[in-house]
């Protein structure tokens, strides 16, 4: 259906003797796609990815705003009090719902304060453990985990990351006690787990495969609801046991709330366009993610799925929220 909503304005376009590129401008402005993490973070690198795609199929000039801090608030709050006219979007992760489980007080509604464009891509991170604890398997590190509480401690970029709550729902389902590490970023967390000063960590799966290959880290399982082909050989949690264990990052993009369905069905169209293309899914496999693409709806659907439960995880796991 995308492709037929192209090929007539492709026509369209002909039709009116101007240039496909130029009829499907939105407008002479430039779009603003705004992302609330540091140039070079994977929500950067799809963000440009994004605006090259835009740029390249419409002719209109896109820019990205790197709006970094407060784990994404900040980018997320200002995207969602831009004029809702398609000339500035958002793109991030799915942190923005996990920090809205975390604090009562985030000065935008994740989930009312969006029109939800497409989920544009999906990141694995593998449940992993520093090559000097004896444990091969799921079963044997929860087993070691049970047999000393807390001995094992492991490493996170910080309270609330993907990373801190990956492990908390690992614990709550399973019963492990393990202790927490929090660093100040992903460098320091990887450095310290891969040199053995903290023994376990859910790791980027393209991060850790490095690591593992060397043999200064084990990776047990992935964290997704199926095997990944970046490392097909990795069991996930489920396979081993561990039931509604997935903790998939996802990325995508979002208009600000009040957007026209028009407008949203256009950017939808553009990104699974680009999607479809083999070219975009190698470009997105060597940054350890997978294409996703689909409908609005659907991308709805796991923003509205996933805010209750980041919310469940949070509580059940003791971690009080913040102001």
């Amino acid at each position: 259906m995308l492709q037929v909503t192209r090929r007539a304005a492709l026509a369209g376009a002909a039709a009116a003797c101007v240039s496909p590129a130029r009829a499907q401008r939105l407008s002479d402005r430039p779009i603003t796609i705004v992302v609330p993490f540091s140039p070079g973070s994977g929500p950067d690198v799809l963000g440009r990815l994004a605006a090259d795609e835009i740029r390249s199929r419409w002719g209109q000039a896109v820019v990205v705003d790197n709006r970094a801090g407060a784990s994404g608030n900040l980018g997320a709050a200002f995207a969602s009090r831009a004029a809702p006219d398609g000339h500035t979007l958002l793109l991030y992760i799915n942190t923005v719902l996990m920090n809205a489980a975390l604090s009562r007080n985030l000065p935008f509604d994740p989930v009312k304060g969006f029109e939800p464009i497409v989920e544009v891509a999906r990141g694995s991170l593998a449940l992993a453990v520093h090559s000097s604890v004896d444990a091969v398997d799921v079963n044997a590190l929860i087993a070691a985990a049970k047999a000393k509480p807390d001995d094992i401690r492991y490493a996170s970029p910080g309270r609330g990351t993907p990373h801190h709550l990956a492990m908390e729902l690992f614990k709550l389902r399973t019963g492990a006690k393990l202790s927490h590490v929090p660093y100040s970023g992903t460098a320091g967390a990887v450095n310290d787990f891969v040199g053995g000063h903290v023994q376990a960590m859910f790791i980027p799966i393209h991060v850790g495969l490095s690591h593992a290959q060397a043999g200064r880290i084990r990776l047990l399982a992935v964290g997704s609801d199926k095997r990944t082909p970046l490392a097909p050989s990795v069991p996930t949690l489920a396979e081993q046991g561990v039931a509604d264990a997935e903790v998939d990052l996802w990325y995508g993009l979002s208009a600000p709330a009040g957007t026209p369905p028009d407008i949203v069905q256009r950017f939808n169209a553009v990104i699974n366009d680009a999607l479809a293309e083999p070219r975009i899914r190698t470009l997105l496999q060597g940054q350890g993610l997978e294409a996703v693409g689909g409908s609005s709806l659907a991308f709805t659907d796991v923003i509205a799925r996933d805010l209750p439960r980041w919310t469940s995880i949070v509580q059940g796991a003791g971690i009080a929220a913040e102001n």
